[in-house]
C-alpha cells in the first residue's frame, strides 16, 4: 500500500509508518484464532470482561465496516514485526500510537496483533520445553494490563502496547511473583501489579528463576539479577519502615553509582503511573489511603522528586 495515504488515514507520523515497513519487511504475519475459539483464549490470558466484549464485537472479520484497509495493513505488519523479533527480549513498540476513541478497531489494534502471536509463542516456549502453566501466567499480563488501563481511562496503553511485546516474543517470563525478563548476563526482575511484594514470595521467584533459565536456556549464562525502577530509590528509606517489603526488597540489591538519571524517562511520571495509576489528577485530589501514596504527596509537595535507580545482586545468592 501507500505509505503516504496510510500515513494520512491513521493520523500519524510518517516516520512511524515507514519504521513498521522497514521492522516488517517481508516477514510473515500470523492469522488471527477463529472468532469461535476467541472467547477460551481471552478468558485464558485473563482479558477483564468489558474489554473481551468489545474485542469480540470489533473482530477483523472480513466485510467489517470497522477495518480500513490501512488498519488491516497495520496489523498485519505490526504482527510480523513482532513476530521477526520471535526470541527477543527489548522493548520493541509494534507501531504508532493510535488515536483509540476513533473505535473499537483502532483502540484494540495491536491486542490482536498479540491474539495472532499466541500460537507463535506458545510454539515457542514448547520448543524450549517451557510448561503451559508458566506460558498461561506469563501471557496473561495482557489481561492484567488491559485492566490496568481501564482503571487508567486509557492513559496506560501506550506504554503497555511496546511492553507487551516482551511476552509475545518469548523475552519475559513470570514465575510467581516476579516477571523475569532475559537479556545479557542478568535477568531483569518486574512487578507485576498483582498484591503484596513479600520476601516469601520473592525468595519462591527467585529460586525459580534458578532453576528455570539454566533449564530452559541453558546457552545464556546469567550470573546476576537486575533491576531498574523508582522502587529502589533510597528516599524511600525516608518514609517506610525498615520492616516495610519495598525496602526490604529494596535490601537485596547493590545500587548502580553514581546515580545518573535514566535518558528519557521521567521518574515522577513512574511513579504516578504505578502508585496511582493516573497521569493527570491534580496533586491534591491523589489518594492518601496507602503509607506509600502518602509518601510519595509529602515529597513531592515538598518540591522534591523521585529517582529511577538500577542495582543487581549475584543470580547465586539465597
Amino acid at each position: 500500500m501507500d505509505l503516504e495515504k496510510i500515513t494520512a488515514a491513521l493520523g500519524v507520523r510518517p516516520e512511524h509508518v515507514a519504521r513498521v515497513q522497514e521492522l516488517a519487511g517481508d516477514h510473515p504475519s500470523a492469522p488471527l484464532p477463529a472468532r469461535s475459539d476467541a472467547p477460551a483464549i481471552l478468558d485464558r490470558l485473563q482479558v477483564p470482561a468489558a474489554d473481551a466484549a468489545e474485542i469480540l464485537a470489533a473482530w477483523p472479520e472480513p466485510g467489517s465496516p470497522l477495518w480500513t484497509p490501512e488498519l488491516r495493513w497495520l496489523l498485519d505488519r505490526s504482527t510480523a514485526l513482532v513476530r521477526a523479533d520471535l526470541g527477543g527480549h527489548e522493548w520493541l513498540p509494534p507501531g504508532p500510537e493510535l488515536d483509540r476513541d476513533r473505535g473499537p478497531a483502532w483502540r484494540h489494534l495491536y491486542v490482536y496483533s498479540f491474539l495472532a502471536l499466541v500460537d507463535v509463542v506458545t510454539q515457542y516456549h514448547r520448543s524450549h520445553g517451557i510448561g503451559a502453566e508458566v506460558t498461561w501466567a506469563t501471557l496473561a499480563d495482557l489481561g492484567r494490563n488491559l485492566g490496568v488501563d481501564r482503571r487508567m481511562r486509557g492513559q496506560g496503553w501506550p506504554v503497555m502496547q511496546a511492553w507487551l511485546t516482551l511476552h509475545f516474543r518469548g523475552g519475559i517470563y513470570e514465575l510467581g511473583r516476579l516477571q523475569h525478563q532475559r537479556g545479557g548476563t542478568a535477568i531483569g526482575l518486574h512487578i507485576a501489579d498483582a498484591g503484596p511484594l513479600t520476601p516469601d514470595l520473592i525468595d519462591a521467584s527467585l529460586d525459580a528463576a534458578r532453576a528455570f533459565f539454566p533449564a530452559h536456556f541453558p546457552h545464556e549464562p546469567y550470573t546476576a539479577f537486575s533491576c531498574g525502577s523508582w522502587l529502589l530509590d533510597p528516599q524511600l528509606r525516608e518514609y517506610l519502615p525498615p520492616d516495610s517489603n519495598i525496602v526490604r526488597f529494596q535490601d537485596r540489591f547493590t545500587l548502580d553509582e553514581p546515580y545518573v538519571p535514566a535518558e528519557g524517562l521521567d521518574p515522577d511520571l513512574e511513579v504516578r503511573r504505578f502508585v496511582f495509576r493516573d497521569l493527570t489528577t491534580p496533586l491534591d485530589d491523589l489518594p492518601r489511603r496507602t503509607l506509600l501514596q502518602r509518601a510519595v504527596i509529602e515529597h513531592w509537595k515538598a518540591g522534591r522528586h523521585w529517582h529511577w535507580r538500577t542495582g543487581r545482586f549475584p543470580f547465586g545468592d539465597h
